[in-house]
């Protein structure tokens, strides 16, 4: 296990995700700096949040809660890179690997959660 959230590569993985998406989002028009820019930079910092505070929590249950949190606004950032990409914002080279990056956030998310599911809790 893990020392401290910050030696899992999922957390790691989302705060690289959200730097990208800082990035990116520094090129979308300044009319939306409080919509879809807000937006996705509010999901992404959400990611990584709830790895960590999932992580410091007390229990298993409530580590999973937190980590289906992650995913949820992992899938809440997919949907807001498309809307960007259909409206032609950003970088149309930078998207994609945001993407990718966001979709791999997701996945391992997800293998944690299973990983966590199978260990028996001891009393």
């Amino acid at each position: 296990m893990a020392n401290s959230f910050r030696d899992l590569i999922v957390w790691q993985r989302a705060i690289q995700l959200t730097v990208a998406v800082y990035k990116l989002t520094a090129g979308f028009p300044e009319s939306e700096k409080f919509g879809l820019t807000n937006q996705l930079r509010r999901a992404c910092v959400s990611i990584a949040s709830n790895i960590a505070e999932g992580y410091g929590k007390s229990s298993k249950g409530e580590y999973l809660l937190f980590l289906g949190h992650a995913r949820g606004s992992c899938a809440e950032v997919e949907t807001q890179l498309i809307i960007a990409k259909e409206l032609g914002f950003g970088s149309s080279a930078a998207i994609p690997s945001v993407q990718s990056l966001s979709d791999e956030v997701s996945k391992m998310a997800v293998s944690l959660m299973k990983a966590l599911r199978a260990v028996k809790t001891t009393r």
